[in-house]
């Protein structure tokens, strides 16, 4: 690789020191402790974390107690009260200003106290693929409707297919595992940090797979299932990823190997349902208290298409074929009794092919391929007199507008194929 190559690439941190938490702080006059440079400072304990913070200053550049304020004239606890109120779009800009501030913003007091004030701002981000395989990325700002620039997806993953993505933390987005054309079948594992604004190493997969099925649990990153040479290659076994202790363990196996074509947590289990080797339809649920796999059959699974998720401990899933509507699966009767109809007719096409249902803000958010976004307001669902549904959906609109109805029609005739880029994964980070 040239010097020009290594470049282009975007940096990647080798994290192993960690900064701890105090979780137990509500107020800002606890600042003091978490800031080099103020009075009083404490050195905190280290201990792994998932949380990476800026390598050790040299002795030379330690702070001492005649540093200047983190804002001329303020205090400093006053100062962080008025800095975390800054808008998230605007770190960026702060983390330019001095060396202090960026250690403030590149530490974990200072998002733990945003998202304990209830300020810490919910995005979405789309990884999507286009027609030569590149993947790309883009961050959206539902508040103020704005999508944003990042880092280049790491190397390893420029041209990955089949690979998983979750979010640890609530501002860590890991990709993990999938197929490279050049490297074949990878156990490479990455993180972006929404805090840092950078790519970071973890802990490599035991086992190379690609297209298998991913949740997230109590903090912990579950895989399983998959292929690995072929379709004689389905995989049977999972592992899971605690971040705490930086480590992957395997769990118990699935009773058939799958690749799973949807996925996820409802109730504490996690739900698999896919093809086998057969191309038979597969579905099992895994209970991690237990380390145990059980077959499911049923409503549950007979009427579950994705793109699904569970919000406020019910279990939705969302069809937007010529509009869009929202179902609800009904534990009582078994089935999915409840739906919530858009009454809106966009047409067909792959363009506004519902392909992720998230929680964003308190309500459900609908991404379409062609990046348009809505949002879903379904408290409607707990009234016993059905409302009119058209006042809980909002259009926030994104890149891509609705399309006029010839353009839907030529983008129906002419395939998936007829798009640009596809989304291939959709998460919601916080910071």
């Amino acid at each position: 690789m040239g010097d020009a190559e290594r470049m282009a690439q975007p940096p990647i941190v080798e994290t192993t020191c960690f900064c701890k938490v105090d979780a137990g702080l509500k107020t800002v006059s606890g600042a003091k402790r978490f800031v080099p440079g103020a009075k009083l400072c404490l050195q905190p304990d280290i201990k792994p974390s998932i949380h990476p913070i800026g390598q050790k200053p040299s002795r030379g550049e330690k702070k001492t107690r005649n540093q200047s304020p983190l804002i001329p004239g303020l205090p400093d606890d006053l100062a962080i009260s008025c800095l975390i109120r800054v808008p998230r779009s605007e770190h960026s800009k702060l983390l330019l200003v001095c060396k202090r501030w960026q250690l403030l913003l590149s530490g974990s007091y200072y998002y733990s106290l945003r998202k304990s004030l209830g300020i810490a701002e919910d995005w979405l981000y789309v990884i999507k693929q286009d027609r030569e395989g590149k993947i790309s990325w883009n961050a959206f700002d539902p508040i103020h409707h704005l999508w944003h620039r990042l880092p280049p997806i790491p190397r390893e993953y420029a041209a990955t297919r089949g690979f998983g993505c979750a979010v640890l933390g609530g501002s860590h987005l890991y990709l993990f595992g999938g197929e490279d054309p050049l490297r074949g079948l990878m156990r490479r594992v990455v993180y972006y940090s929404a805090r840092t604004n950078k790519w970071h190493w973890a802990p490599h997969m035991p086992r190379r797979r690609h297209l298998f099925g991913s949740c997230v649990i109590n903090n912990c990153l579950y895989v399983a299932g998959g292929e690995n040479h072929g379709v004689q290659g389905l995989l049977r076994t999972g592992e899971v990823y605690d971040p705490s202790k930086s480590r992957w363990s395997f769990i118990s196996e699935l009773g058939q190997g799958m690749i799973p074509s949807m996925g996820v947590v409802y109730k504490g289990e996690w739900y698999l349902k896919g093809l086998g080797e057969n191309q038979q339809v597969l579905s099992e649920a895994y209970q991690p208290e237990t380390d145990t796999w059980h077959p499911v059959h049923g409503g549950i699974v007979t009427g579950w298409r994705s793109p699904s998720t569970t919000f406020n401990g019910r279990f939705y899933a969302v069809d937007c074929t010529d509009g869009c509507r929202i179902r609800a699966f009904d534990e009582m009767s078994g089935s999915w009794a409840k739906h919530m109809d858009s009454k809106a007719h966009f047409g067909s096409s792959p363009a506004l092919e519902a392909v992720a249902l998230v929680p964003l803000n308190g309500k459900l958010c609908i991404v379409r391929n062609n990046l348009s976004i809505s949002l879903v307001d379904v408290s409607g669902f707990e009234s016993e007199a059905e409302p009119n549904c058209q006042d809980f959906w909002e259009n926030i609109g994104g890149k891509g507008q609705f399309k006029t109805m010839m353009t839907n029609l030529w983008s129906s005739l002419a395939g998936r194929n007829g798009l640009k880029s596809h989304i291939v994964h959709c998460q919601v980070l916080q910071a």
